[in-house]
């Protein structure tokens, strides 16, 4: 019997009524020959690691835009973060572990650099919009290696509808929507704390008495909140008590941390620098691409969104230099 399909008989006797099996997976845009090792979801995970747009997430913004110190999050580190919090409640509900890991590790790819103030930028000067998720999904099937990854349907359903009040078709794309959100608040006041932009003491009286007060403590009783509330039922969920609490942190970090905090001072260079990109690349495509322009056909506009979305911080600060900053002139020899 081939590796694979031990795995697959595996989930059928293991997982949950409610997980999602590889073997019944709705498939590809361009079917492929089954790998005799990896399952469908196992391959997508690893397309995902291997790619380019993720290795470029280690220099994109989290949170806190160019930071002095080497502990803060990346764009990288976040997904990581992700992962591991949504491995741990697939593999506790009986879930699809690898499944729930492949649309963690990809629910990002397509973020701008500086975090959530590239996006807003995009999303304003573009007319069509620019939303983090989607342009996730475009990454992976379209940018990546030209022509996409050709990633499973359910794979790129949980890339999609992983944030907001978008519900994904899976309960692993439902691990993810939660883990992230659970992942993000936690560490963003892991790094506030650690930038001196909070202390505990600032927070509300009795907003941490339910969660914990350190960082470790309320990772496990949100999660374990997790777990508890969706055991056996085909939905996830926190407990209205939990939820409560998420939401009045995530509310106090957009007061304290997300606007106007020292650490944001920077974002109003950020979006200047980005919003100039964009203008100067619409009317020069091509510079775009070291000089090659955009593909053939594409739009400018989208073609701009897709450039400076897979921009590093560093590589959109070097493009902003190298178009707008003078250089010293020197007399030729």
């Amino acid at each position: 019997m081939e590796l694979r399909k031990r795995t697959e008989q595996w989930e059928d006797d293991r997982l949950s009524k409610y997980a999602t099996r590889s073997a019944a997976s709705r498939g590809r845009g361009v079917p492929e020959e089954p790998c005799p090792v990896r399952t469908c979801f196992q391959r997508d995970r690893d397309r995902i690691i291997h790619s380019k747009a993720f290795r470029r997430l280690k220099h994109k913004t989290q949170v806190f835009i160019i930071p002095e110190g080497d502990h803060f999050r990346t764009r990288l580190t976040h997904t990581l973060e992700v992962a591991q919090i949504a491995r741990t409640v697939a593999r506790a509900l009986a879930l699809n572990e690898d499944l729930t890991e492949a649309i963690a590790l990809g629910h990002d790819l397509g973020h701008t650099p500086f975090g959530h103030a590239g996006e807003d930028v995009l999303d304003e000067v573009h007319p069509g919009g620019f939303r983090h998720n989607e342009q996730s999904l475009r990454v992976v099937d379209v940018l990546e290696r030209e022509g996409g990854l050709n990633l499973t349907w359910e794979v790129r359903d949980g890339i999609l509808n992983h944030c907001g009040g978008l519900q994904p078709a899976t309960l692993e794309g439902e691990v993810v929507h939660f883990s992230d959100r659970i992942a993000y608040i936690n560490h963003d006041i892991d790094d506030a704390i650690r930038g001196n932009l909070l202390r505990l003491e600032d927070f509300p009286p009795g907003l941490l008495d339910k969660v914990g007060y350190r960082h470790s403590r309320r990772i496990h009783n949100m999660v374990l909140d997790l777990v508890e509330q969706s055991w056996g039922k085909p939905h996830i969920s926190l407990s209205a008590e939990m939820q409560s609490v998420v939401n009045n942190l995530r509310e106090f970090l957009f007061e304290k941390v997300y606007v106007g905090s020292a650490a944001k001072k920077e974002e109003r260079k950020a979006k200047n620098m980005i919003k100039q990109l964009y203008e100067f690349y619409l009317s020069n495509p091509g510079e775009m691409y070291e000089g090659g322009g955009p593909p053939p056909g594409e739009e400018p506009g989208r073609a701009a969104c897709d450039y400076i979305a897979g921009m590093t911080d560093r590589f959109a600060v070097a493009q902003f230099r190298k178009f707008f900053v003078p250089e010293p002139w020197r007399l030729e020899p």
